[in-house]
């Protein structure tokens, strides 16, 4: 969907302001300035992102505003005189002071909010279970268990101190990013949710610790209310805690040191599920950070859902947001203390500004409508090695129906007495709402000029490419992604925005500028750090074509079995049965749409969560990704002649067989849903390249766990699960520097998305002993041929 861009009066600026270069013009530049232009509906048009689920809440997307223009951006960074009530030359020297200010700020005090979470059956509960007194002692031991956790309960929001921290902050991103632009969009539905008193939960993927600063103040320079931020941070400083507690920041206990570690202590989760309820009763905003890699932070979400469950709370509004970073700043810590910030903050007045960041709050929704609308269905969700073990053990044809089933996302279910749901049903909807929040904060995410060049440098000219070549895949890229509704975070001329996204990216880049060559050639170093970094940008490139790269992936894997069956796919144009494949292959072959739509389905099965929505199913999900090919013009449709031989790929009885579709014994009840529509690839006598580039795209997450397979042969298996994933991420790392290259399969994260599908697969064994959880290969898999099927089925659809 494209709405016209149009200014509201208030703010002018509903376009991205072009990025600016005081520099002489290059020989390339010129050069392409001339020959390739920026698609004009970038300056009329934009895509509209954010929107809800039309299948999961209805009522709310019909709820939406209906305007047909944009609103536009706004630079929080740029703040002047006629943003505030005066005027002069003064004014225009502490405007930032007097805008601030001026701010609506919706102060929270604490009143008697810790008795009444005391008072809570929840919590005495808790109490009785942690702290068993004798009979007629009095109850002051139970409450001396809360002191770690009263300063949590206490937190509360000062207006004078946001408005200072607010200051403090523009002050501060000033010096590190070079605007902060936030998408005005959706900014009334989110007023008119606030007037209705729903609550509002502001939901993130988790990038940095700037993430948890950057949406209150987006808010407060909105005149939105401004949210209780979770934070999941040990901060050891008690002055450093008492400052962010009374700006609304909930931190970890003191006695915790990891998220996980305060999730397993059930008074701690008493506790927090009780001022959930109280924050939500005085009608207070939450604003709430999900990894999309262990899901952690979804047990708020779990929270929330249970207390509407139960009629505690009537209902509140969700509100994915994406977060976009040209670089983000280093600042994922785990502890923070007073000399740590303050010599973070030090670096940053020697620190230019550097990248964009892009804003985007989506429609808000029920989250009750979600629950009870019964659209978002989990009774097929299966374990993963009930949907793909038989496929890849026994060689099975035909896949088990159904969804993969990620209960770890919500690993504090089994140590949580209080969110211990009746049936699995009631956890794999919360885990469900989980996954689909994910998903909506990646889908509205912007790209950035930087992921572009990240994904072409990765995908397509990993060996190096001109600078005038990757100035029109750029132009080429910028199409598809706004053909598929996805907006992007940056403005201005190709070469300008070439030039800046090289230079933010130069610490990662080989720039060689031959005499004999009038483009400078870019290569991408040759490094783990510069892969990584890469491949992070390139992540949002990835999500929007995920339909077509699992597509991609698909036709990879049945032109593996083409080859690897001996028969040449010149039957399809010479009609010879049977010859012997030698030398390269001409891929005149017709694939089934049968067997293309089961390749498809058994690779989703694979991906990491959070790529597909849980409210489409598996199915519907591999058949859009096969039509998806047909779309973007790798595929086409045909009718085959009924003298033409079809390639049949079921292989009832493991043998791959051609049969001619006026067979007279051919009949339609062998297969009963063989659906007759057949593709060929639309260039037989070479691939395209945008069908490899597609196949990269999931070549990191593939290639990580085929090495996670072969690293099992070395494992001195069972170990505790941390020093496991250390030895699978050394073992990850090794094999990239052995092999000087697919540096970005060795990353942490791909470690530990490795290893708990493997989990999830029954690959992995998880005991616990003495409390601590050890990892071990199964019986089935300490099988060497076992673990062959396992790579070689994993490999099929890697592109080589």
């Amino acid at each position: 969907m494209m709405v016209n861009e149009k200014g509201d009066g208030i703010n002018n600026n509903t376009s991205l302001p072009s990025i600016q270069q005081n520099r002489p013009a290059l020989s390339w530049e010129l050069k392409i300035k001339k020959r390739v232009t920026v698609p004009s509906c970038l300056g009329m048009f934009r895509p509209v992102m954010g929107q809800c689920c039309h299948q999961c809440t209805p009522n709310s997307l019909s709820k939406k505003l209906g305007q047909n223009s944009f609103l536009g951006f706004r630079n929080l960074l740029s703040i002047n005189e006629t943003q505030t009530r005066y005027r002069g030359w003064l004014v225009r020297r502490v405007c930032c002071v007097l805008y601030v200010s001026g701010c609506k700020v919706y102060g929270s005090p604490v009143s008697d909010r810790l008795e009444r979470v005391c008072q809570s059956n929840r919590v005495k509960e808790a109490l009785a279970a942690a702290h068993k007194a004798p009979e007629g002692e009095d109850s002051r031991g139970q409450h001396s268990l809360l002191s770690p956790l009263l300063s949590l309960i206490n937190t509360c929001i000062s207006p004078g101190l946001i408005r200072f921290m607010s200051w403090m902050m523009l002050k501060m991103f000033a010096s590190v990013f070079g605007s902060i632009q936030v998408n005005r969009n959706h900014l009334p539905a989110l007023h008119k949710a606030t007037q209705e008193g729903s609550p509002l939960v502001y939901v993130y993927l988790r990038q940095s610790a700037v993430d948890c600063a950057l949406i209150p103040l987006a808010l407060l320079c909105h005149s939105l209310r401004t949210p209780y931020t979770v934070c999941p941070l040990h901060v050891k400083s008690s002055f450093l805690r008492s400052v962010l507690e009374k700006v609304g920041v909930i931190l970890l206990p003191p006695n915790a040191a990891t998220e996980l570690e305060a999730e397993m202590d059930p008074l701690y989760s008493a506790v927090m599920t009780s001022l959930v309820r109280e924050l939500l009763h005085e009608g207070q905003a939450l604003s709430v950070g999900v990894s999309a890699t262990s899901g952690h932070g979804g047990q708020w979400l779990a929270r929330i859902r249970q207390l509407i469950k139960e009629g505690s709370v009537p209902d509140v509004s969700l509100v994915p947001v994406g977060i976009s970073y040209d670089c983000a700043a280093d600042t994922n810590v785990k502890e923070a203390g007073s000399q740590p910030v303050l010599q973070w903050l030090s670096l940053l007045l020697w620190k230019k500004p550097a990248g964009s960041v892009m804003i985007h709050l989506s429609q808000p929704f029920s989250l009750k409508e979600m629950c009870e609308s019964g659209r978002c269905r989990v009774d097929e969700w299966l374990p993963l090695q009930d949907l793909l073990l038989p496929v890849i053990i026994n060689n099975r044809s035909d896949s088990v129906f159904g969804k993969r089933r990620m209960s770890w996302l919500l690993p504090t279910l089994h140590s949580a007495p209080e969110l211990e749901e009746k049936s699995h049903s009631d956890r794999d909807l919360s885990v469900a709402i989980v996954l689909h929040l994910i998903f909506s904060a990646a889908s509205c995410t912007a790209v950035m000029s930087t992921s572009l060049v990240s994904s072409l440098l990765l995908y397509k000219h990993s060996k190096g490419v001109s600078t005038s070549v990757l100035c029109r895949d750029v132009a080429w890229l910028l199409e598809e992604l706004l053909f598929r509704n996805r907006d992007v975070g940056f403005g201005g001329t190709l070469p300008e925005i070439i030039h800046y996204s090289l230079a933010l990216l130069a610490p990662h880049l080989v720039i060689a500028a031959l005499p004999s060559r009038k483009d400078p050639l870019i290569v991408p170093r040759p490094s783990a750090a510069s892969a990584l970094h890469l491949s992070a940008l390139a992540q949002k490139v990835t999500h929007t074509f995920i339909l077509e790269a699992v597509g991609a992936c698909a036709v990879s894997a049945m032109l593996c079995e083409v080859v690897f069956s001996g028969i040449s796919s010149r039957v399809r144009s010479d009609g010879v049965e049977g010859e012997e494949v030698k030398g390269d292959m001409e891929f005149d072959v017709v694939l089934g749409q049968s067997e293309l739509t089961e390749k498809a389905l058994q690779l989703c099965h694979l991906l990491p969560p959070g790529i597909m929505p849980p409210c489409q199913s598996t199915q519907s999900f591999a058949l859009d990704a096969v039509d998806s090919l047909v779309r973007c013009g790798i595929l086409i449709m045909e009718e085959i002649p009924c003298d033409i031989h079809i390639c049949d790929f079921w292989k009832r009885e493991g043998t791959l067989t051609w049969t001619a579709t006026d067979d007279p014994y051919h009949s339609d009840s062998d297969c009963e849903d063989q659906d007759l529509r057949s593709y060929k690839i639309s260039q037989p006598k070479q691939c395209p390249e945008m069908l490899f580039f597609l196949c990269r795209m999931l070549a990191g997450h593939l290639r990580a766990l085929c090495w996670t397979t072969s690293a099992l042969d070395m494992m001195d298996s069972p170990l505790p699960e941390a020093e496991f994933l250390s030895q699978i991420h050394s073992h990850l790392c090794d094999t990239a520097n052995q092999k000087k290259q697919h540096y970005e399969s060795c990353s942490e994260e791909a470690a530990h998305t490795a290893v708990r599908t493997l989990i999830d697969l029954g690959v992995l064994l998880q005991t616990r002993q003495t409390g601590t959880v050890f990892l071990g290969v199964s019986p089935l898999f300490q099988l060497s041929e076992n673990r062959e099927k396992l790579q070689r089925f994993i490999s099929q659809y890697l592109y080589n």
